[in-house]
């Protein structure tokens, strides 16, 4: 493993990170990297037992060192995530279907990068050796060989459907962590989100705006678009965490992670449920943005929906349980069946091929704005 002892050291290695993976092109290479700090609305803890005390401006600020370990926790899983979703996406640049989504990707890959790269800036300046340690660590897993924290940024993207299903509802899940994370009683992780959480707006929007020109274009089918949201929403439920989540719980009571809706909802916290809490926000904000594509869809065909929650979980109370895309629990047989027959297989993928090469699938739009 490499040694480093400055963030400049870390740099170089994100440098041959970039090589590596095989996005060291000139619209990335080009992107001016650089840790962003925003403006804070308060410095006092918002909620949790330290609440009305002030922010924490270094670690050693902080009483506990079971704190301190479970913040280093937060910004160690939030970075790998950064990573993971460029090393998903890597192969893009070379299908890309216009000018305009070119541009889009580098923006949303260059940007991911950049929160990966805020997350290691936090981790080498704040936390001695098990940070840079851990620093370099995000630099040396690897998506594709199945080594990243969390099992949705292993899973493959393999085309642009694939992109714009998982930019509107796996980094919906982004937004919902970061805007989490913005309440954080250590102030330089609090402002970190301030910047992440502008950007990343743009990342959904591309993904939602990239669905509603498929849908208006009509000439992939409804029931393959269904499939790829199936297969992203279905992962990110998995992302908010466990259900009765004692790490939840105790990140709530030391002020690190809050509510999705902290500033809105006047009710004290359920501190046992926190992941369902903010999991059932999420699928509420999904139901919202399907219903809108549905008014893409002629009446006369089927409309889509939001999978349920109990559909294919990887973890929490209902993982590698047979529950139908509707909620039905089914035998073993029919549930291996049913995955087959509600997610992406290789017939969907060889008729995507096919009218992916015949072109016309995604309605255009013109390039407007240089990546930034």
């Amino acid at each position: 493993m490499a040694r480093i002892s400055t963030f400049d050291d870390w740099i170089d290695l994100f440098r041959e990170w970039q090589k590596d993976i095989g996005v060291d092109l000139p619209e990335v290479t080009q992107y001016q990297f650089e840790a962003k700090y925003g403006q804070l609305k308060t410095t006092e803890i918002e909620f949790g037992d330290f609440r009305s005390e002030r922010k924490w401006e270094k670690v050693l600020d902080i009483p506990d060192q079971r704190i301190r370990d479970g913040l280093q926790n937060l910004i160690i899983y939030q970075g790998d995530t950064e990573f993971a979703s460029v090393e998903q996406q890597r192969f893009l640049f070379e299908t890309a279907p216009s000018h305009y989504d070119r541009q889009s990707l580098a923006r949303v890959m260059t940007e991911e990068m950049r929160h990966g790269w805020q997350m290691c800036h936090l981790l080498i300046n704040h936390f001695g050796h098990s940070g840079r340690l851990e620093a370099l660590k995000q630099l040396e897993r690897r998506a594709f060989e199945n080594k990243r924290l969390l099992t949705a940024f292993n899973d493959p993207v393999q085309n642009w459907l694939d992109f714009f299903t998982y930019t509107d509802f796996v980094d919906r899940d982004g937004k919902f962590q970061l805007t989490m994370l913005s309440y954080s009683g250590f102030a330089p992780l609090a402002s970190s989100m301030i910047p992440m959480l502008k950007e990343e707006s743009f990342h959904l929007g591309t993904g939602q705006d990239g669905l509603r020109r498929i849908l208006k274009a009509g000439k992939i089918p409804v029931a393959i678009v269904q499939k790829y949201i199936n297969k992203w929403i279905r992962a990110a439920y998995d992302l908010f965490g466990v259900d009765n989540s004692s790490s939840a719980h105790w990140m709530y009571v030391w002020g690190l992670k809050g509510r999705f809706d902290e500033h809105s909802n006047p009710n004290e916290a359920d501190k046992e449920h926190l992941n369902e809490h903010s999991r059932n926000l999420y699928k509420q904000e999904c139901e919202q943005l399907v219903a809108q594509l549905n008014k893409l869809i002629p009446d006369d065909q089927t409309k889509l929906f939001v999978p349920d929650l109990k559909f294919d979980r990887r973890i929490g109370d209902f993982a590698h349980q047979p529950y139908s895309i509707t909620g039905e629990r089914l035998n073993p047989e029919d549930y291996k069946k049913h995955c087959q027959e509600v997610l992406p297989n290789e017939n969907d993928m060889a008729q995507l091929a096919t009218i992916f090469k015949e072109g016309g699938w995604v309605a255009e739009k013109k390039a407007t704005t240089q990546a930034r």
